[in-house]
């Protein structure tokens, strides 16, 4: 009953889902009585007669160790639907144990903020056995502004959950370097806001990703002699202005690695070649 899963419990209850509740800090759980939940302070008595346990956790472990403790008040035939972000290797063990004792167990981590959960917007991931994934999809997409099925592969939902995290990780390191070099070069956030409020380099997303998983990198719309200089340009405007740049550095080293190998010439994002699945 975390900030995600207490905003799952008010958006159910306003679509009249009957739910009960627990969390290892009772009170977290007794404050959604107001809405119409029911608290236990016992999670082996909250399950009981749960047709469908949610479960939003902090890892595997936290994970596996609350199913052990609320398997006891199961009842027979019991769906779990985990919204946890948890390894692939978990995910897939704990479908297949689940299973071998009667009971149904499904991945559906989330890309989505509190707000989102009690607005029932954002987007939910599954993978796995679809005849599942058909009988419990109706009820998710109520959950959710978009349910997206990643096929039959146990575990692939949540593989893709972190690749996604770490995008967002990514981002907010990159937008980090970004306010240190502003701030180097007396430049405003807000001067920084307006760039980005008329210039969006999230559209080149899609076509950046394409261009590196095709592998072409001889026609350089950028090349990396030519970015490896840029890189250059920020570490020493961030050195001369007394901020610290955490990412970029990183990036110029791998750029030299491939400046070596003779790739100069070729489109900066050959930095990437070795990554492609």
């Amino acid at each position: 009953m975390g900030l995600l899963g207490s905003n799952f419990v008010r958006a159910m209850i306003k679509k009249g889902e009957q739910v009960q509740v627990w969390n290892r800090t009772a009170s977290k759980a007794k404050a959604l009585e107001i809405y119409g939940a029911k608290a236990f302070d016992d999670v082996s008595e909250a399950v009981k007669g749960a047709d469908t346990i949610h479960l939003t956790l902090k890892d595997d472990d936290t994970v596996n160790e609350v199913l052990a403790m609320a398997s006891t008040g199961f009842a027979a035939g019991a769906v779990i639907v985990d919204h946890t972000t948890t390894s692939a290797k978990g995910a897939i063990e704990r479908t297949a144990a689940w299973k071998s004792r009667g009971y149904t167990y499904l991945h559906a981590p989330v890309f989505m903020g509190p707000q989102n959960a009690l607005e029932s917007t954002g987007t939910m991931l599954v993978s796995g056995d679809q005849a599942v994934i058909s009988n419990v999809g109706p009820e998710l997409s109520k959950m959710t502004g978009k349910l997206i099925n990643f096929g039959p592969e146990e575990g692939k939902a949540a593989g893709i959950k972190l690749i996604g995290n770490l995008f967002l990780l990514s981002l907010t390191a990159g937008l980090s370097d970004t306010l240190s070099l502003a701030k180097a070069q007396g430049i405003s956030a807000s001067d920084v806001a307006a760039l980005f409020d008329s210039w969006n380099p999230g559209a080149m997303v899609p076509a950046r990703l394409r261009r590196i998983t095709e592998g072409n990198f001889t026609q350089p719309s950028w090349e990396l002699n030519m970015a490896r200089k840029d890189a250059r340009l920020m570490i020493e405007a961030a050195k001369q202005g007394g901020t610290k740049l955490s990412i970029i550095p990183a990036i110029a080293s791998e750029m030299d690695h491939w400046i070596e190998k003779g790739h100069g010439n070729d489109d900066w994002s050959v930095i990437a070649k070795d990554s492609i699945p």
